[in-house]
Protein backbone atom coordinates (compact mmCIF):
# COMPACT_ATOMS: atom_id res chain seq x y z
CA UNK A 1 0.00 0.00 0.00
CA UNK A 2 1.16 3.48 -1.03
CA UNK A 3 1.90 6.17 1.20
CA UNK A 4 -0.26 8.21 0.07
CA UNK A 5 -3.24 5.57 -0.06
CA UNK A 6 -2.54 4.64 3.75
CA UNK A 7 -2.77 7.88 4.95
CA UNK A 8 -6.25 8.24 3.02
CA UNK A 9 -6.79 5.53 4.36
CA UNK A 10 -6.41 6.27 7.77
CA UNK A 11 -8.60 9.54 7.53
CA UNK A 12 -11.78 7.60 6.98
CA UNK A 13 -13.16 6.87 10.76
CA UNK A 14 -13.54 10.76 11.16
CA UNK A 15 -14.07 11.45 7.07
CA UNK A 16 -16.71 9.04 6.76
CA UNK A 17 -19.38 9.78 9.28
CA UNK A 18 -19.05 13.79 9.26
CA UNK A 19 -19.45 13.32 5.66
CA UNK A 20 -22.74 11.20 6.19
CA UNK A 21 -24.36 13.58 9.21
CA UNK A 22 -23.28 16.48 7.00
CA UNK A 23 -25.14 15.68 4.07
CA UNK A 24 -28.00 14.63 5.93
CA UNK A 25 -27.89 18.48 7.39
CA UNK A 26 -27.68 20.01 3.81
CA UNK A 27 -30.48 18.28 2.89
CA UNK A 28 -32.48 18.97 5.80
CA UNK A 29 -31.47 22.62 5.58
CA UNK A 30 -32.39 22.93 2.42
CA UNK A 31 -35.74 21.48 2.62
CA UNK A 32 -36.79 23.76 5.73
CA UNK A 33 -35.72 27.03 3.66
CA UNK A 34 -37.04 25.92 0.50
CA UNK A 35 -40.15 24.84 2.42
CA UNK A 36 -40.28 28.45 4.21
CA UNK A 37 -42.37 32.04 3.16
CA UNK A 38 -39.13 34.63 2.78
CA UNK A 39 -39.58 38.17 1.56
CA UNK A 40 -37.89 39.65 -0.99
CA UNK A 41 -35.72 41.65 1.64
CA UNK A 42 -34.46 37.69 3.10
CA UNK A 43 -33.71 36.22 -0.47
CA UNK A 44 -31.85 39.42 -1.63
CA UNK A 45 -29.67 39.48 1.47
CA UNK A 46 -29.20 35.94 1.31
CA UNK A 47 -28.00 35.98 -2.02
CA UNK A 48 -25.67 39.17 -1.43
CA UNK A 49 -23.85 37.14 1.58
CA UNK A 50 -23.41 34.23 -0.34
CA UNK A 51 -21.73 36.08 -3.25
CA UNK A 52 -19.70 38.20 -0.99
CA UNK A 53 -18.79 34.83 1.32
CA UNK A 54 -17.24 33.31 -2.29
CA UNK A 55 -15.35 36.09 -2.76
CA UNK A 56 -14.28 36.42 0.58
CA UNK A 57 -13.29 32.56 0.61
CA UNK A 58 -10.99 33.02 -2.56
CA UNK A 59 -8.77 35.78 -0.45
CA UNK A 60 -8.24 34.62 2.83
CA UNK A 61 -7.16 37.05 5.24
CA UNK A 62 -4.08 36.43 6.64
CA UNK A 63 -3.07 37.36 10.01
CA UNK A 64 0.60 38.52 10.79
CA UNK A 65 2.23 36.09 12.90
CA UNK A 66 -0.35 34.00 12.70
CA UNK A 67 -1.22 30.80 10.87
CA UNK A 68 -4.98 31.22 10.38
CA UNK A 69 -5.74 28.13 8.72
CA UNK A 70 -7.94 29.46 6.14
CA UNK A 71 -9.82 31.97 8.01
CA UNK A 72 -11.58 34.43 5.77
CA UNK A 73 -14.43 37.28 5.54
CA UNK A 74 -16.13 34.69 4.17
CA UNK A 75 -16.61 33.52 8.10
CA UNK A 76 -18.32 37.18 8.56
CA UNK A 77 -21.09 36.49 5.96
CA UNK A 78 -22.06 32.91 6.69
CA UNK A 79 -22.34 33.82 10.64
CA UNK A 80 -24.48 36.46 9.69
CA UNK A 81 -27.23 34.72 7.71
CA UNK A 82 -27.03 32.29 10.68
CA UNK A 83 -27.69 35.30 12.98
CA UNK A 84 -30.39 37.07 10.70
CA UNK A 85 -32.14 34.53 8.51
CA UNK A 86 -31.76 31.40 10.69
CA UNK A 87 -29.91 27.87 11.12
CA UNK A 88 -31.21 26.58 7.75
CA UNK A 89 -30.04 30.02 5.36
CA UNK A 90 -26.86 30.06 7.08
CA UNK A 91 -25.93 26.03 6.46
CA UNK A 92 -27.01 26.89 2.78
CA UNK A 93 -23.99 29.79 2.81
CA UNK A 94 -21.53 28.32 4.95
CA UNK A 95 -21.78 24.62 3.06
CA UNK A 96 -21.63 26.50 -0.36
CA UNK A 97 -18.84 28.50 -0.09
CA UNK A 98 -16.06 26.26 -0.08
CA UNK A 99 -17.68 23.46 -1.92
CA UNK A 100 -17.85 26.10 -4.94
CA UNK A 101 -14.13 27.53 -4.25
CA UNK A 102 -12.35 24.66 -3.40
CA UNK A 103 -14.48 22.51 -6.89
CA UNK A 104 -12.52 25.84 -8.94
CA UNK A 105 -9.25 25.12 -7.43
CA UNK A 106 -9.99 21.15 -8.53
CA UNK A 107 -8.91 20.07 -4.95
CA UNK A 108 -9.48 15.88 -3.82
CA UNK A 109 -13.13 15.46 -3.92
CA UNK A 110 -12.88 13.75 -0.57
CA UNK A 111 -11.40 16.82 1.02
CA UNK A 112 -14.12 19.09 -0.59
CA UNK A 113 -16.76 17.17 0.79
CA UNK A 114 -15.43 16.60 4.21
CA UNK A 115 -14.91 20.80 4.30
CA UNK A 116 -18.31 21.86 3.40
CA UNK A 117 -19.90 19.05 5.32
CA UNK A 118 -18.10 19.96 8.20
CA UNK A 119 -19.31 23.49 7.94
CA UNK A 120 -22.66 22.85 7.43
CA UNK A 121 -22.40 20.92 10.74
CA UNK A 122 -20.91 24.04 12.47
CA UNK A 123 -23.27 26.24 11.02
CA UNK A 124 -26.12 24.82 12.07
CA UNK A 125 -24.80 23.50 15.47
CA UNK A 126 -24.54 27.25 15.81
CA UNK A 127 -27.91 28.22 14.73
CA UNK A 128 -29.91 25.64 16.48
CA UNK A 129 -27.46 26.69 19.84
CA UNK A 130 -28.93 30.13 19.33
CA UNK A 131 -32.39 30.01 18.52
CA UNK A 132 -34.05 29.81 21.97
CA UNK A 133 -32.04 33.55 22.38
CA UNK A 134 -34.97 35.46 20.64
CA UNK A 135 -35.47 38.86 20.13
CA UNK A 136 -33.76 42.00 18.89
CA UNK A 137 -32.41 44.16 21.55
CA UNK A 138 -28.79 45.09 21.51
CA UNK A 139 -27.86 42.69 24.67
CA UNK A 140 -29.55 39.69 23.12
CA UNK A 141 -28.20 40.67 19.71
CA UNK A 142 -24.85 40.61 21.00
CA UNK A 143 -25.79 37.46 23.05
CA UNK A 144 -26.82 35.45 20.01
CA UNK A 145 -23.37 36.44 18.06
CA UNK A 146 -20.96 35.75 20.90
CA UNK A 147 -22.63 32.32 21.10
CA UNK A 148 -22.89 31.79 17.67
CA UNK A 149 -19.08 32.76 16.94
CA UNK A 150 -18.10 30.64 20.36
CA UNK A 151 -20.00 27.51 19.15
CA UNK A 152 -18.48 27.65 15.48
CA UNK A 153 -15.39 27.76 17.23
CA UNK A 154 -15.75 25.00 18.83
CA UNK A 155 -17.34 22.60 16.72
CA UNK A 156 -15.06 24.07 13.19
CA UNK A 157 -12.12 23.73 16.02
CA UNK A 158 -13.38 19.74 16.95
CA UNK A 159 -14.07 18.52 13.42
CA UNK A 160 -10.81 20.39 11.44
CA UNK A 161 -8.52 18.97 14.49
CA UNK A 162 -10.13 15.63 14.01
CA UNK A 163 -8.57 15.12 10.76
CA UNK A 164 -5.70 17.72 10.66
CA UNK A 165 -4.39 15.28 14.06
CA UNK A 166 -5.16 12.12 12.46
CA UNK A 167 -3.48 12.40 9.26
CA UNK A 168 -0.39 14.87 10.40
CA UNK A 169 -0.76 14.84 14.13
CA UNK A 170 -0.72 18.41 14.28
CA UNK A 171 -3.42 20.67 15.99
CA UNK A 172 -5.50 23.34 14.47
CA UNK A 173 -6.01 26.32 16.99
CA UNK A 174 -7.61 29.87 15.00
CA UNK A 175 -9.39 31.77 18.22
CA UNK A 176 -7.90 34.90 17.28
CA UNK A 177 -9.00 35.27 13.49
CA UNK A 178 -12.79 34.06 14.89
CA UNK A 179 -12.54 36.38 17.23
CA UNK A 180 -11.94 39.00 15.12
CA UNK A 181 -14.12 38.01 12.57
CA UNK A 182 -16.87 37.87 15.53
CA UNK A 183 -16.34 41.42 15.98
CA UNK A 184 -17.43 41.74 12.26
CA UNK A 185 -20.50 39.86 12.42
CA UNK A 186 -21.98 41.59 15.15
CA UNK A 187 -21.45 44.93 13.25
CA UNK A 188 -23.29 43.86 10.68
CA UNK A 189 -25.93 42.04 11.97
CA UNK A 190 -26.80 45.63 13.91
CA UNK A 191 -26.63 47.43 10.61
CA UNK A 192 -28.61 45.06 8.76
CA UNK A 193 -31.34 45.24 12.19
CA UNK A 194 -31.27 48.90 11.98
CA UNK A 195 -31.87 49.04 7.50
CA UNK A 196 -30.81 46.65 5.62
CA UNK A 197 -29.57 48.45 3.14
CA UNK A 198 -27.69 50.26 4.79
CA UNK A 199 -25.81 46.96 6.11
CA UNK A 200 -25.39 45.93 2.63
CA UNK A 201 -23.19 49.11 2.74
CA UNK A 202 -21.08 47.56 4.57
CA UNK A 203 -20.07 44.70 2.08
CA UNK A 204 -18.06 47.53 0.14
CA UNK A 205 -15.78 47.60 2.85
CA UNK A 206 -15.04 44.56 4.21
CA UNK A 207 -14.39 43.37 0.65
CA UNK A 208 -12.03 46.30 -0.13
CA UNK A 209 -10.02 45.13 3.08
CA UNK A 210 -10.34 41.63 1.60
CA UNK A 211 -9.04 42.74 -1.48
CA UNK A 212 -6.18 45.07 0.44
CA UNK A 213 -5.33 41.70 2.08
CA UNK A 214 -4.58 40.06 -1.26
CA UNK A 215 -0.93 41.67 -2.38
CA UNK A 216 0.03 40.99 1.87
CA UNK A 217 -1.25 37.11 1.27
CA UNK A 218 0.93 36.70 -1.88
CA UNK A 219 3.82 38.26 -0.10
CA UNK A 220 3.23 35.96 2.86
CA UNK A 221 3.07 33.08 0.78
CA UNK A 222 6.43 34.10 -1.04
CA UNK A 223 8.10 34.08 2.46
CA UNK A 224 6.93 30.78 3.00
CA UNK A 225 7.67 29.36 -0.12
CA UNK A 226 11.27 30.90 0.32
CA UNK A 227 11.56 28.76 4.24
CA UNK A 228 10.14 25.63 2.72
CA UNK A 229 12.06 23.22 0.71
CA UNK A 230 10.24 22.39 -2.15
CA UNK A 231 10.86 18.66 -2.49
CA UNK A 232 9.68 17.50 1.26
CA UNK A 233 7.71 20.78 2.16
CA UNK A 234 10.02 20.75 5.62
CA UNK A 235 11.53 24.17 6.31
CA UNK A 236 14.97 24.91 4.73
CA UNK A 237 17.87 25.69 5.92
CA UNK A 238 17.32 29.64 6.32
CA UNK A 239 14.21 28.74 7.93
CA UNK A 240 15.76 25.97 10.13
CA UNK A 241 18.55 28.75 11.96
CA UNK A 242 15.46 31.38 12.41
CA UNK A 243 13.42 29.26 14.16
CA UNK A 244 17.03 27.75 16.30
CA UNK A 245 17.50 31.48 17.23
CA UNK A 246 14.52 32.33 18.25
CA UNK A 247 13.47 28.74 20.43
CA UNK A 248 17.01 28.96 21.70
CA UNK A 249 15.97 32.52 23.23
CA UNK A 250 12.88 31.56 24.39
CA UNK A 251 14.50 28.31 26.15
CA UNK A 252 17.51 30.37 27.99
CA UNK A 253 14.66 33.48 28.59
CA UNK A 254 12.04 31.20 30.12
CA UNK A 255 14.59 28.56 31.69
CA UNK A 256 13.35 25.58 29.93
CA UNK A 257 14.97 22.70 27.72
CA UNK A 258 15.63 23.05 23.68
CA UNK A 259 16.41 19.48 22.48
CA UNK A 260 18.26 19.40 19.22
CA UNK A 261 18.16 16.29 16.84
CA UNK A 262 19.96 16.06 14.04
CA UNK A 263 18.70 13.42 11.47
CA UNK A 264 21.10 11.89 8.86
CA UNK A 265 20.08 8.68 6.42
CA UNK A 266 22.66 6.15 6.17
CA UNK A 267 24.58 5.72 3.23
CA UNK A 268 22.07 7.99 1.05
CA UNK A 269 24.96 8.14 -1.46
CA UNK A 270 24.48 3.85 -2.68
CA UNK A 271 20.46 4.94 -3.30
CA UNK A 272 21.69 8.03 -5.44
CA UNK A 273 24.42 6.14 -7.39
CA UNK A 274 22.82 2.57 -7.93
CA UNK A 275 18.85 3.34 -8.19
CA UNK A 276 18.95 7.05 -9.40
CA UNK A 277 17.79 10.93 -7.63
CA UNK A 278 14.07 10.10 -8.28
CA UNK A 279 14.50 7.09 -6.10
CA UNK A 280 16.74 9.24 -3.77
CA UNK A 281 13.80 11.97 -3.80
CA UNK A 282 11.03 9.27 -3.02
CA UNK A 283 13.44 8.12 0.14
CA UNK A 284 13.64 11.78 1.06
CA UNK A 285 9.88 12.74 0.95
CA UNK A 286 9.47 9.44 2.91
CA UNK A 287 11.91 10.37 5.73
CA UNK A 288 10.23 13.83 5.71
CA UNK A 289 6.76 12.77 6.40
CA UNK A 290 7.98 10.56 9.74
CA UNK A 291 9.94 13.12 10.47
CA UNK A 292 6.92 15.59 10.74
CA UNK A 293 5.20 13.39 13.42
CA UNK A 294 7.78 13.94 16.16
CA UNK A 295 8.42 17.62 15.93
CA UNK A 296 9.13 21.19 14.08
CA UNK A 297 11.15 19.70 11.29
CA UNK A 298 13.49 21.09 8.53
CA UNK A 299 15.92 19.71 5.46
CA UNK A 300 18.81 21.43 5.85
CA UNK A 301 20.49 19.91 2.82
CA UNK A 302 21.31 16.83 1.20
CA UNK A 303 20.41 13.75 3.47
CA UNK A 304 20.57 15.95 6.51
CA UNK A 305 17.61 16.98 8.24
CA UNK A 306 16.93 18.61 12.16
CA UNK A 307 13.65 18.22 14.19
CA UNK A 308 13.44 21.02 17.37
CA UNK A 309 11.47 19.59 20.75
CA UNK A 310 11.18 22.33 22.51
CA UNK A 311 10.81 21.51 26.36
CA UNK A 312 12.18 18.03 25.92
CA UNK A 313 14.57 16.72 28.52
CA UNK A 314 17.18 13.99 27.56
CA UNK A 315 15.07 11.01 27.91
CA UNK A 316 12.43 12.66 26.31
CA UNK A 317 14.06 13.86 22.95
CA UNK A 318 15.91 10.58 23.25
CA UNK A 319 12.70 8.50 22.66
CA UNK A 320 11.75 10.96 20.07
CA UNK A 321 14.61 9.91 17.78
CA UNK A 322 14.62 6.37 18.96
CA UNK A 323 10.96 6.62 17.48
CA UNK A 324 12.21 8.76 14.13
CA UNK A 325 14.82 5.92 14.06
CA UNK A 326 12.60 2.65 14.51
CA UNK A 327 9.74 4.47 11.90
CA UNK A 328 12.20 4.92 9.45
CA UNK A 329 13.46 1.22 9.35
CA UNK A 330 9.86 0.10 8.82
CA UNK A 331 9.54 1.90 5.80
CA UNK A 332 8.90 -0.40 2.91
CA UNK A 333 11.15 0.49 -0.24
CA UNK A 334 11.12 -2.58 -2.85
CA UNK A 335 13.89 -2.69 -4.51
CA UNK A 336 16.13 -0.05 -2.76
CA UNK A 337 16.27 -2.87 0.23
CA UNK A 338 16.18 -1.20 3.90
CA UNK A 339 16.54 2.88 4.48
CA UNK A 340 18.07 3.69 8.08
CA UNK A 341 19.04 6.69 9.72
CA UNK A 342 21.37 7.64 12.11
CA UNK A 343 20.74 10.39 14.83
CA UNK A 344 21.80 12.91 17.25
CA UNK A 345 20.61 14.93 20.04
CA UNK A 346 21.92 18.06 22.27
CA UNK A 347 20.01 19.89 24.82
CA UNK A 348 20.51 23.53 25.59
CA UNK A 349 21.48 24.89 28.02
CA UNK A 350 22.25 21.70 29.23
CA UNK A 351 25.23 21.00 26.80
CA UNK A 352 25.55 24.55 25.14
CA UNK A 353 23.87 28.23 25.81
CA UNK A 354 25.44 29.48 22.04
CA UNK A 355 24.04 28.37 18.84
CA UNK A 356 26.84 27.50 16.94
CA UNK A 357 28.00 25.37 20.01
CA UNK A 358 24.45 23.80 20.51
CA UNK A 359 25.44 22.72 16.72
CA UNK A 360 28.49 22.07 16.92
CA UNK A 361 27.31 19.50 19.63
CA UNK A 362 24.79 18.03 18.21
CA UNK A 363 27.09 17.43 15.08
CA UNK A 364 29.20 15.08 17.35
CA UNK A 365 26.44 12.87 19.11
CA UNK A 366 25.42 12.28 15.15
CA UNK A 367 29.23 11.06 14.56
CA UNK A 368 29.33 9.31 17.06
CA UNK A 369 25.68 7.30 15.94
CA UNK A 370 27.63 6.58 12.37
CA UNK A 371 30.76 5.47 14.45
CA UNK A 372 28.51 2.84 16.61
CA UNK A 373 27.14 1.17 13.46
CA UNK A 374 24.48 3.84 12.30
CA UNK A 375 20.58 2.89 12.55
CA UNK A 376 20.97 4.72 16.02
CA UNK A 377 20.29 7.63 18.12
CA UNK A 378 22.83 9.46 20.38
CA UNK A 379 22.75 11.81 23.06
CA UNK A 380 25.68 14.32 23.66
CA UNK A 381 27.63 12.81 26.68
CA UNK A 382 30.84 14.82 26.82
CA UNK A 383 32.82 11.47 28.54
CA UNK A 384 32.06 9.20 25.88
CA UNK A 385 33.08 11.37 22.87
CA UNK A 386 36.70 11.54 22.90
CA UNK A 387 37.17 8.22 20.42
CA UNK A 388 35.07 9.67 18.05
CA UNK A 389 36.44 13.08 17.95
CA UNK A 390 39.96 11.64 18.24
CA UNK A 391 39.23 9.38 14.89
CA UNK A 392 37.54 12.76 13.55
CA UNK A 393 40.93 14.63 14.36
CA UNK A 394 43.20 11.83 12.92
CA UNK A 395 41.34 12.12 9.76
CA UNK A 396 40.90 15.74 9.26
CA UNK A 397 42.24 17.12 5.97
CA UNK A 398 41.82 20.58 6.79
CA UNK A 399 42.85 23.43 9.61
CA UNK A 400 39.09 24.19 10.48
CA UNK A 401 38.34 20.18 10.48
CA UNK A 402 41.05 19.68 12.93
CA UNK A 403 39.96 22.87 15.12
CA UNK A 404 36.55 21.86 15.78
CA UNK A 405 37.24 18.23 16.20
CA UNK A 406 39.91 19.60 18.99
CA UNK A 407 37.25 22.15 20.60
CA UNK A 408 34.93 19.09 20.82
CA UNK A 409 37.24 17.53 22.89
CA UNK A 410 38.29 20.61 24.56
CA UNK A 411 34.56 20.94 25.88
CA UNK A 412 34.25 17.41 26.76
CA UNK A 413 37.67 18.00 29.40
CA UNK A 414 36.39 21.30 30.34
CA UNK A 415 32.53 20.09 31.08
CA UNK A 416 34.44 17.42 33.76
CA UNK A 417 37.10 19.91 35.15
CA UNK A 418 36.96 22.65 37.84
CA UNK A 419 37.76 25.19 36.04
CA UNK A 420 35.21 27.67 35.15
CA UNK A 421 34.09 27.95 31.62
CA UNK A 422 35.78 27.27 28.56
CA UNK A 423 39.54 26.80 29.95
CA UNK A 424 41.34 25.16 27.41
CA UNK A 425 40.28 27.00 24.57
CA UNK A 426 41.13 30.18 26.94
CA UNK A 427 44.65 28.61 26.72
CA UNK A 428 44.66 27.71 23.37
CA UNK A 429 43.75 31.30 22.36
CA UNK A 430 46.64 32.86 24.88
CA UNK A 431 49.20 30.40 23.60
CA UNK A 432 48.41 31.52 20.05
CA UNK A 433 49.07 34.91 20.79
CA UNK A 434 52.08 34.00 22.87
CA UNK A 435 53.81 31.77 19.90
CA UNK A 436 52.86 34.96 17.55
CA UNK A 437 54.27 37.39 19.97
CA UNK A 438 57.39 34.89 20.13
CA UNK A 439 57.90 34.79 16.10
CA UNK A 440 57.05 31.31 15.38
CA UNK A 441 56.11 30.17 12.34
CA UNK A 442 52.52 29.87 10.80
CA UNK A 443 52.65 25.70 10.95
CA UNK A 444 53.66 25.90 14.35
CA UNK A 445 51.11 28.89 15.29
CA UNK A 446 48.14 25.97 14.43
CA UNK A 447 49.67 23.41 16.50
CA UNK A 448 50.12 25.52 19.30
CA UNK A 449 46.10 26.52 19.19
CA UNK A 450 45.91 22.28 18.64
CA UNK A 451 48.17 21.33 21.95
CA UNK A 452 46.43 24.45 23.75
CA UNK A 453 43.16 22.85 23.13
CA UNK A 454 44.27 19.35 24.08
CA UNK A 455 46.91 20.08 26.36
CA UNK A 456 44.54 18.29 29.43
CA UNK A 457 43.03 15.59 27.38
CA UNK A 458 44.28 12.83 29.65
CA UNK A 459 41.88 14.00 31.99
CA UNK A 460 39.55 12.20 30.20
CA UNK A 461 40.55 8.66 31.61
CA UNK A 462 40.75 10.21 35.35
CA UNK A 463 37.93 9.74 37.57
CA UNK A 464 36.02 12.78 37.59
CA UNK A 465 35.37 12.65 41.29
CA UNK A 466 39.23 13.30 41.39
CA UNK A 467 39.09 15.86 39.00
CA UNK A 468 35.86 17.80 41.22
CA UNK A 469 37.30 16.72 44.64
CA UNK A 470 36.39 19.76 47.05
CA UNK A 471 39.23 19.03 49.64
CA UNK A 472 43.23 18.94 48.84
CA UNK A 473 44.68 15.88 47.46
CA UNK A 474 46.17 13.37 48.66
CA UNK A 475 49.83 12.35 47.55
CA UNK A 476 48.48 9.52 45.77
CA UNK A 477 45.36 11.53 44.15
CA UNK A 478 48.07 13.95 43.31
CA UNK A 479 50.19 11.17 41.46
CA UNK A 480 47.14 10.00 39.73
CA UNK A 481 46.42 13.33 38.49
CA UNK A 482 49.74 13.98 37.15
CA UNK A 483 49.12 10.84 34.79
CA UNK A 484 47.49 13.44 32.58
CA UNK A 485 49.90 14.78 30.50
CA UNK A 486 50.94 10.95 29.65
CA UNK A 487 48.09 9.80 28.79
CA UNK A 488 47.20 12.87 26.84
CA UNK A 489 50.08 12.57 25.06
CA UNK A 490 49.84 8.60 24.24
CA UNK A 491 46.42 9.30 22.71
CA UNK A 492 47.87 12.16 20.56
CA UNK A 493 51.09 10.61 19.52
CA UNK A 494 49.36 8.37 16.58
CA UNK A 495 47.37 11.19 14.89
CA UNK A 496 50.52 12.40 13.23
CA UNK A 497 49.83 15.78 13.93
CA UNK A 498 53.22 17.08 14.74
CA UNK A 499 54.69 17.90 17.89
CA UNK A 500 51.32 18.27 19.23
CA UNK A 501 51.57 14.88 21.48
CA UNK A 502 55.62 15.69 22.85
CA UNK A 503 54.07 19.36 24.18
CA UNK A 504 51.31 17.84 25.68
CA UNK A 505 53.44 15.52 27.79
CA UNK A 506 55.54 18.08 28.97
CA UNK A 507 53.12 20.99 29.51
CA UNK A 508 54.06 20.56 33.03
CA UNK A 509 58.04 20.57 32.70
CA UNK A 510 59.64 23.57 35.14
CA UNK A 511 62.47 25.66 34.40
CA UNK A 512 64.38 24.30 36.93
CA UNK A 513 63.68 20.41 36.40
CA UNK A 514 61.52 19.78 39.05
CA UNK A 515 58.47 19.22 37.14
CA UNK A 516 57.06 16.20 35.68
CA UNK A 517 57.06 13.64 34.33
CA UNK A 518 60.44 13.93 32.60
CA UNK A 519 62.30 16.76 35.16
CA UNK A 520 63.23 18.49 31.79
CA UNK A 521 65.12 21.39 32.32
CA UNK A 522 65.43 25.03 30.75
CA UNK A 523 65.48 24.44 26.78
CA UNK A 524 65.25 20.53 26.85
CA UNK A 525 61.26 21.39 27.49
CA UNK A 526 60.10 21.98 24.18
CA UNK A 527 59.24 25.77 23.26
CA UNK A 528 55.54 24.56 22.32
CA UNK A 529 55.44 23.20 26.02
CA UNK A 530 56.76 25.87 27.85
CA UNK A 531 53.71 28.38 26.24
CA UNK A 532 51.12 25.77 27.18
CA UNK A 533 52.56 26.04 30.73
CA UNK A 534 52.20 29.72 30.98
CA UNK A 535 49.14 30.31 29.22
CA UNK A 536 48.09 27.44 31.34
CA UNK A 537 49.11 29.10 34.77
CA UNK A 538 48.33 32.72 34.23
CA UNK A 539 44.41 31.01 32.94
CA UNK A 540 44.16 28.47 35.74
CA UNK A 541 45.08 31.78 38.51
CA UNK A 542 42.37 34.32 36.53
CA UNK A 543 39.68 31.57 36.40
CA UNK A 544 39.98 29.66 39.79
CA UNK A 545 39.95 26.11 40.01
CA UNK A 546 42.58 23.92 41.84
CA UNK A 547 44.31 27.40 42.47
CA UNK A 548 41.54 28.37 44.85
CA UNK A 549 39.74 31.77 44.72
CA UNK A 550 40.23 33.69 40.94
CA UNK A 551 42.66 36.16 40.84
CA UNK A 552 43.37 39.79 38.88
CA UNK A 553 45.42 39.56 35.98
CA UNK A 554 47.53 42.09 37.29
CA UNK A 555 48.60 39.65 40.49
CA UNK A 556 48.44 36.50 38.32
CA UNK A 557 51.16 38.23 36.12
CA UNK A 558 52.94 39.31 39.19
CA UNK A 559 52.87 35.81 40.27
CA UNK A 560 54.57 34.72 37.01
CA UNK A 561 56.96 37.32 36.90
CA UNK A 562 58.00 36.12 40.28
CA UNK A 563 58.42 32.11 39.23
CA UNK A 564 59.90 33.06 36.02
CA UNK A 565 63.80 31.37 36.11
CA UNK A 566 62.48 28.81 38.20
CA UNK A 567 59.22 27.05 37.54
CA UNK A 568 58.98 29.44 34.13
CA UNK A 569 60.83 30.33 30.80
CA UNK A 570 61.62 33.81 31.64
CA UNK A 571 61.27 34.55 27.46
CA UNK A 572 57.89 33.07 27.45
CA UNK A 573 56.81 35.17 30.87
CA UNK A 574 58.09 38.19 29.17
CA UNK A 575 56.43 37.87 25.80
CA UNK A 576 52.89 37.68 27.94
CA UNK A 577 54.11 41.11 29.66
CA UNK A 578 54.30 42.77 26.61
CA UNK A 579 50.53 40.91 25.50
CA UNK A 580 49.09 42.25 28.54
CA UNK A 581 50.64 45.18 28.54
CA UNK A 582 50.85 44.86 32.43
CA UNK A 583 54.52 44.74 32.91
CA UNK A 584 55.75 47.75 35.56
CA UNK A 585 59.57 48.64 35.79
CA UNK A 586 60.32 46.86 38.01
CA UNK A 587 58.55 43.57 36.72
CA UNK A 588 60.94 44.19 33.45
CA UNK A 589 63.99 44.70 35.96
CA UNK A 590 62.97 40.90 37.14
CA UNK A 591 62.52 39.80 33.65
CA UNK A 592 65.78 40.72 32.71
CA UNK A 593 67.95 39.52 35.51
CA UNK A 594 65.83 35.72 35.57
CA UNK A 595 66.71 35.73 31.98
CA UNK A 596 70.29 36.48 32.68
CA UNK A 597 70.42 33.51 34.95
Amino acid sequence: MSESAAASRSLYPVVAPVCAVGLATVVAATVSFVTAAHGATVLAGLAAFLAASLLADRFPVPVDDLDANGVSLAFVFGLSAIVLFGWAAGVLVVAATPAVMQLLDRRPPVRIAYNSFAFALTAASAGLVIAPIAGDSPARTAARVLVATCVCYLVNVLLITAVVARGTRRSWKTILPFTLMGSAVLTLVVLWQRAPLLSLALVGPLLAIQLYQRALLRALRAVRLALTDPLTGLGNHRHFHERLARELEHALRCGRPLALCLVDIDDFKRVNDHFGHPAGDRVLSQVATRLRQSGEAFRLGGDEFAVLLPGSEDGQALTAANSIVERISRLDFGQLGPVTVSAGIALAPQHARQRDELLHLVDTALYRAKEEGKNRAEVYRPDVVELAELKRLAGAQDRAARLRAAASLANAVDARDVYSGNHSQRVAELAVRLAARIGLSREEIELTQLAGSLHDLGKLALPENLLRKPAPLTEPEWSVLKEHASLGSRMLESLGIGSVAEWVLHHHERWDGTGYPDGLAGTEIPLGARILFVADAFDAMTSGGLYGKACSPNDAMSELVLCAGTQFDPSVVEALAAELDQAAPAADAQLHQAIAV
